[in-house]
C-alpha cells in the first residue's frame, strides 16, 4: 500500500460504533511508570511491617519478578493477604505521586495529553463515547474533560461518592423534549469510562466502594494489582459493574481502537477476542506490541497495527495490515501525537 492509501485507511477507522480500549502504554507515554519500573519500586520498598511468613513468600517472589516480570511472578507465586495489601498500597502510592506531576502540568497549561488531542477527531454519540481502560490512573478522566467532554465514571458525589450509574448518567442530561409517544432526553457529549481494574480514587469505606479524588493514606484503595485474588474474590463492586459495562460496550461495538493495550486481561479477552475474530475492524497503536497483540494482528485481516521498529539502522513504524507487514521508515505513527500530526491533521 502507498503511504496515502495507508493514511486514508487509518482516517476511516475513527467512525461510528468505535470503542476505545486504553492500556498502560498510553499512560507510560505521558510519564507514568510502566510495569518494569513499578516492579523495581516494589522490590526496593516492600518489606517493612510484614510478618515473618509474608517476608518469606516475598523472598520467593522477588527472584521470579526478575526472571518473568511482575505479572508473571505474582501469578506463579500467590502472595499472602498481608503481602497483597502491601503491594496494592505501594502501587497506589507510587502511581498517585507520578500522576500528580502529570496532572499538575496539564492544569498549569504546560502539557496537553495525547488523548485530549485525539478526542477532538472522534465522533461523540449521544449515548456516550465508550472508553475502557485497565489503568488505575485518572489521566483518561482528565483528558476527557480537557477535551470539553463530560467524564461519566458511574460515581456520583464529590466526597465519598457512591456508585450509581443512573444518577451519573442523568447528571449529564441538559434538556427533555416530548415527541409523541416518546420522551427524549438530550445529553451533553460525554465519555462512558469503564475501569474494570479499579481507580486511584476508589476507596473502601464502611464495607462499601466510594469515590474520593484526594489521597487517603490510611484508607484501602480499590485497585486490582497482579495476583490480587483478595480483591477479585472479595470486593466485587465496583469492579463487577465496570467490567460488565465494558464487556457490554465491547459486544455492541462496530470497531475497536487500542492504545497501548497488551491483551493480557482474562476478563476482557473473553469478549474482545471473539469480536475481533468475528471481523470487527480493529486498530492498534503501541510502541511495542506484546506477543498476544502481535499474534492477533497477524492472524486477522481486519486488524491494523502500528508499532515502533528499526530496520537497517533506520527507525520507523512497522505496519501490520491484512495479515502482512510493511515498514514505514522515518515515521512514528504508533505514537498518538504523531498519528494525529501525520494522519488526522496533515
Amino acid at each position: 500500500m502507498t503511504l496515502n492509501e495507508i493514511k486514508m485507511h487509518l482516517q476511516g477507522h475513527l467512525s461510528d460504533g468505535l470503542v476505545t480500549v486504553i492500556g498502560s502504554g498510553l499512560s507510560c507515554a505521558e510519564g507514568l511508570p510502566g510495569m518494569g519500573e513499578l516492579a523495581d519500586h516494589l522490590c526496593a520498598t516492600i518489606g517493612a511491617g510484614l510478618g515473618k511468613a509474608d517476608l518469606a513468600i516475598w523472598g520467593e517472589i522477588v527472584p521470579l519478578i526478575k526472571e518473568m516480570g511482575l505479572e508473571g511472578a505474582l501469578h506463579e507465586k500467590v502472595p499472602t493477604p498481608a503481602l497483597e495489601s502491601a503491594l496494592s498500597a505501594a502501587t497506589g502510592a507510587m502511581l498517585a505521586e507520578r500522576e500528580r506531576l502529570v496532572i499538575s502540568s496539564v492544569f498549569n497549561g504546560t502539557r496537553q495529553l495525547r488523548l485530549t488531542r485525539l478526542l477532538g477527531h472522534m465522533l461523540k454519540p449521544s449515548s456516550g463515547l465508550p472508553i475502557v481502560t485497565t489503568n488505575y490512573d485518572r489521566l483518561v478522566e482528565v483528558a476527557v474533560e480537557e477535551a470539553g467532554i463530560g467524564a461519566d465514571t458511574m460515581f456520583v458525589g464529590r466526597f465519598a461518592g457512591s456508585l450509581n450509574e443512573r444518577e451519573s448518567k442523568l447528571s449529564f442530561c441538559r434538556n427533555v423534549t416530548y415527541k409523541k409517544p416518546r420522551v427524549i432526553y438530550h445529553y451533553t457529549p460525554r465519555a462512558l469510562i469503564c475501569k474494570p481494574h479499579g481507580s486511584l480514587d476508589w476507596y473502601l469505606r464502611g464495607g462499601k466502594p466510594v469515590c474520593y479524588a484526594g489521597d487517603l493514606s490510611d484508607a484501602t484503595r480499590l485497585i486490582i494489582t497482579p495476583g490480587q485474588n483478595k480483591f477479585r474474590n472479595g470486593y466485587e463492586s465496583p469492579f463487577d459493574h465496570h467490567r460488565a459495562k465494558a464487556n457490554d460496550a465491547i459486544d455492541r461495538a462496530s470497531r475497536f481502537l487500542f492504545l497501548g493495550y497488551g491483551f493480557n486481561d482474562d476478563h476482557l479477552e473473553t469478549h474482545l477476542s471473539p469480536a475481533i475474530r468475528g471481523g470487527k475492524p480493529t486498530l492498534m497503536l503501541s510502541r511495542t506490541l506484546t506477543p498476544n497483540a502481535a499474534a492477533i494482528a497477524l492472524a486477522n485481516a481486519n486488524v491494523t497495527a502500528l508499532e515502533h521498529h528499526v530496520e537497517a539502522g533506520v527507525a520507523g513504524t512497522r505496519l501490520t495490515i491484512n495479515k502482512a507487514q510493511q515498514f514505514l521508515p522515518g515515521l512514528t505513527l504508533w505514537d498518538v501525537n504523531s498519528f494525529i500530526d501525520e494522519v488526522l491533521e496533515p
